[in-house]
């Protein structure tokens, strides 16, 4: 087993030294000292590994805008047409995928699971450096950190999968049951949030840090209908000191980041790996966006693959939302014609705003994973699910409200809780689209199937709530058992 410890390690040297990436913690120097068999008595050598498995689960660069719409393809949101996604894009909008789509196979499987084993490489070496304890303690919980966010998310995919805790596990392994799989994302994010720095303390932006794993474990509550825990977890993350972006209409151009919102964020530059959703969104032919005056540049991209929005989803806005100014609905093309995007399932979401010094395809926007505004929300969720309408739910979603410049809404709006649990899920999804949450926000409240099925998918069925196992892990591993229904 040491041997092939010892291979593992190496090549994960082979990919840290293949890899560079975003900002502060990814433009780190870490390619001094890698020598294997002490790897892990320096610093530099611990964290060159930790990096690596921060590495594997940042989605920017296709993984990013890749990631983005597997989770609303699905939805009522969003849909594509043309270039080279259309395929998945089509298995995705019919509810056809299968156990070889391939982006279910490489993004929501393989990926994590690289990034699950090279924390787990971590955590099998790093009890036996000599680094200090101090040292030792922090890069452990930001490896659990990193294998934890792994695990939910596949979790939120799959269901229970397998959990590998070592590296130096065998092949064969059986996923684990519901509890268990519940109990060790649960045990992981309290845990670590003792060991972590305070938001805004860790080593290098782009750290694990307090404030991230608290909101994981909230949204981990929320996922799984544990009200009063989910509610319990939203007020500790809220008296962190994060607070919400003054307007929404700026809080996602790339002059704003490190805003007080953002909790995690997987980062993104222009000299690649970039946040590449823009390039989809962009009409054909696109030259000025007439409301604000932006003008296309040569240094962009406008792809053949085309992400469009419903007409049901852009009208369902309030009059006067400022959350609907970051869709166009018209353009100017290269020929000087105003060209309307209205009425045609055709209107595009420009959330992830251009970035004027972007390189080719790569634009510098972070992806926000979790923000403020998703915490204010889990909470007024989960209250109202344990005492129906309540004026601290009412409190925190017109605070939301107020940011898009809108009224009030008030108690005696909603008499019962089913009406406001209809509510909040209408403001997530003004708030969070083009964001990778309405897949499952549509699957909590038990509208992901129905809602398919108004829009005509008659292919979706309940077992699509979860997606399949891909086919080479089941031929790999016999004791990993298929989802139903695939």
């Amino acid at each position: 087993m040491m041997k092939n410890n010892k291979i593992t390690i190496i090549g994960l040297i082979f990919s840290i030294l293949l890899f560079s990436g975003c900002e502060d913690l990814l433009k780190e120097d870490v390619y001094s000292e890698l020598d294997p068999d002490g790897l892990f008595n320096n610093e530099i050598g611990a964290e060159a590994v930790l990096y690596s498995a921060y590495a594997e689960a940042s989605l920017n660069d296709h993984n990013g805008k890749s990631f983005l719409n597997l989770e609303e393809w699905c939805t009522d949101i969003e849909w594509e047409t043309g270039g080279g996604e259309n395929q998945t894009a089509v298995q995705m909008i019919n509810f056809t995928w299968d156990a070889s789509t391939g982006w279910i196979t490489d993004l929501m499987w393989r990926r994590p699971y690289r990034g699950v084993r090279n924390a787990n490489t971590i955590l099998d070496n790093i009890d036996e450096s000599t680094l200090p304890d101090a040292s030792k303690k922090l890069i452990k919980a930001e490896a659990r950190f990193v294998r934890a966010t792994e695990y939910y998310y596949m979790y939120t995919s799959f269901g229970p999968v397998p959990l590998r805790t070592s590296a130096e596990e065998e092949l064969e392994l059986t996923r684990a049951t519901e509890e268990e799989m519940m109990t060790f994302l649960e045990t992981e994010f309290s845990e670590i949030i003792l060991d972590l720095p305070a938001p805004g303390s860790e080593k290098l932006y782009g750290r694990a840090h307090k404030g991230a794993a608290a909101a994981f474990l909230c949204k981990f509550y929320l996922t799984t209908k544990q009200w009063q825990k989910c509610a319990d977890a939203a007020e500790d993350v809220m008296g962190m000191g994060y607070e919400l972006y003054p307007d929404f209409r700026e809080l996602f151009k790339v002059e704003n980041e490190r805003n007080d919102e953002y909790i995690w964020v997987h980062q993104a530059v222009i000299e690649a790996p970039g946040n590449l959703y823009i390039n989809g969104a962009f009409p054909i032919g696109f030259a000025v966006e007439p409301k604000s005056g932006f003008i296309w540049t040569s240094n962009m991209r406008n792809w053949a693959a085309q992400y469009r929005l419903y007409d049901s989803f852009y009208n369902s806005f309030e009059e006067g939302d400022q959350r609907k100014e970051l869709i166009i609905s018209e353009y100017i093309n290269k020929q000087g014609e105003t060209v309307s995007l209205l009425n045609a399932n055709n209107t595009r979401s420009f959330k992830f705003w251009p970035d004027v010094n972007a390189q080719a395809n790569h634009h510098g926007n972070d992806i926000p994973q979790i923000r403020y505004a998703d915490i204010l929300l889990a909470r007024a969720e989960a209250l109202n699910e344990l005492n129906g309408p309540n004026q601290e739910s009412i409190d925190l979603i017109n605070k939301i409200r107020n940011r898009a410049n809108l009224d009030d809404i008030a108690v005696a709006d909603f008499g019962s809780k089913e009406a406001l649990r209809d509510h909040i899920l209408k403001e997530r999804g003004w708030e969070f689209y083009s964001e990778r949450k309405r897949r499952q926000d549509l699957i909590r409240h038990d509208k992901f199937i129905s809602s398919a099925q108004e829009r005509g998918i008659t292919n979706a069925q309940a077992h699509h709530v979860r997606m399949p196992i891909p086919q080479i892990e089941i031929d790999a591993n016999p004791l990993c058992e298929q989802n139903p229904g695939y």
